[in-house]
């Protein structure tokens, strides 16, 4: 190779620099040519089209005039409706065709004078097809063939024809010269191409050379690259699988903590039950003390007999509410370390299903619940397919709208590998504020009139990722809301097979 490419990498990156910009300069230049010429080109097609539009609207008007005279002459040898509507239609079409070849050569002013011209001649001609079916519809019909001769001897269809073939003329002669303008700057185009060609070619050449020095270097790169790679795929294995098993302990430090509180709760509960029936014999001690020696009782005594059941009631609410919160983790725990089986399931049949058990509270709110058929079937886990549309469907049925009748439905499509359901509702809906709050844990949105902690939704949404797809929702406020769930036709195990 010559010295000249034997160059230090500050050159060749200045070379390579200057070659890549010498490049792009011949690009936009054939780029701009290139537009210019299409521009060109567009502009051409335009004139192009506009010529055979006079052309045809020309040839539309001179038949429109032959139709109408033959349909004069068919009803003055015999007379008959369809020979007067022929007559009549043309007539009509006439003058609008004329306005249109009026609009089109207006650029024009050699045409625009002919079309004085023939606009002038159209009047005459028109008038004495006019005059000549008034006398033969008004029984004249001699005085109208009368007419028709006289007219004949005139000539002015001649004429016509004589001024629309120097009007067609005229557009041909333009055509041709736009013609031969398009070629020339094709040629134009061609040889800039070429030169172009050229250029460019020789700018590759130049930075082929330039970059065949550092090939090999590039080669022992990507193989390091590929052992990189290699490595890093490794890596991302090994991590998933320490996330995998931080998953697992973190499902099973929430199990562990959630029963191992579920311990001194059933104490409180048990010194709670206990409490109350203190304060009942203390309530009854304190009683007879009032009416045996009601000098004993204080203030404090009898403060203490009215605060002391409500403070127990605060006491056992709170521990209730706390158990139900224990029990709802511990079931989220289960659930995260359930083995998934999938299995075919058709979705009809489980949504049916569905809707039969909630049947007595659907027709106790006066609601219906709609399967939209055909609802797509799914290869999945079942119970998880269960809990997620039971959750979904209940809370449609929980919170719909008093005020009209409730209705529920569900729906379903194919998208790709993905089947897509929404369960779609006409109830309260949900502020814009609270679309994705409600997918949180023990968070709630709206009017708290239901019974509930806030986890079946964030159960829905935990399920539907670990079954590989999402779940959201449309909601306007007062209206309705639609919760779109999109999953995996057939669910697939990360790391094994359906």
């Amino acid at each position: 190779m010559p010295s000249f490419f034997q160059v230090d990498t500050r050159r060749f990156n200045q070379l390579a620099l200057a070659g890549i910009l010498a490049g792009f300069v011949l690009l936009l230049a054939a780029f701009g040519t290139v537009v210019s010429v299409f521009v060109n080109n567009h502009a051409s097609a335009d004139r192009v089209r506009h010529t055979y539009d006079v052309v045809a609207e020309l040839s539309q008007l001179e038949t429109q005039l032959e139709r109408a005279e033959n349909g004069r002459r068919g009803y003055l040898i015999a007379p008959s409706p369809y020979r007067f509507e022929v007559y009549a239609e043309n007539a009509r079409l006439v003058p609008q065709t004329l306005e249109g070849v009026s609009e089109l050569v207006s650029d024009n002013r050699t045409q625009v004078a002919r079309l004085r011209e023939l606009r002038q001649l159209i009047i005459l001609q028109m008038a004495d097809i006019h005059r000549s079916m008034a006398l033969a519809r008004g029984g004249r019909t001699n005085e109208a063939v009368q007419t028709l001769r006289a007219a004949h001897d005139a000539n002015i269809i001649r004429r016509i024809r004589e001024v629309t073939g120097a009007m067609r003329q005229e557009e041909y002669a333009l055509l041709q010269q736009r013609s031969a303008a398009e070629r020339d700057t094709l040629s134009r185009l061609q040889f800039v191409l070429g030169v172009t060609g050229i250029l460019l070619l020789l700018v590759a050449v130049a930075a082929f050379l330039l970059v065949r020095r550092y090939t090999l270097d590039l080669a022992a790169t990507r193989d390091r690259l590929n052992l990189l790679n290699t490595d890093l795929e490794a890596a991302v294995t090994e991590r998933t699988a320490d996330l995998r098993r931080a998953n697992d302990e973190i499902q099973r430090f929430a199990y562990i903590v959630s029963h191992d509180l579920r311990s001194p709760l059933v104490n409180i509960l048990g010194f709670t039950s206990e409490l109350e029936s203190t304060n009942k014999s203390l309530g009854k001690l304190i009683e007879r003390a009032e009416k045996d020696a009601p000098q004993i009782i204080t203030e404090d005594v009898r403060n203490a007999r009215e605060d002391l059941p409500e403070a127990i009631g605060f006491i056992r609410s709170s521990t209730q509410k706390m158990d139900r919160l224990i029990n709802a983790i511990l079931r989220l725990s289960r659930e995260g370390r359930r083995t998934l089986s999938p299995e075919p399931l058709e979705m009809e049949a489980v949504i049916k299903e569905i809707a039969a058990s909630l049947e007595h509270r659907v027709n106790e709110v006066g609601a219906e619940i709609r399967i939209e058929r055909p609802i797509p079937n799914m290869v999945s886990d079942r119970v998880a397919i269960e809990q997620i549309f039971s959750n979904v469907i209940e809370n449609a049925v929980k919170y719909l709208d008093p005020a009209r009748p409730g209705r529920v439905a569900v729906r379903g499509r194919k998208d790709g590998a993905n089947v897509i359901y929404e369960i779609a509702d006409n109830g309260r809906g949900i502020a814009d504020k609270d679309r994705e709050r409600v997918f949180d844990l023990f968070r709630r949105a709206g009017t708290q009139d239901q019974p509930g902690e806030g986890i079946g939704l964030a159960h829905v949404r935990a399920l539907a990722f670990r079954l590989g797809g999402f779940i959201d929702v449309q909601s306007e406020l007062g209206k309705g809301s639609t919760f779109r769930l999109n999953l995996p036709a057939t669910y697939v195990e990360q790391g094994g097979a359906a």
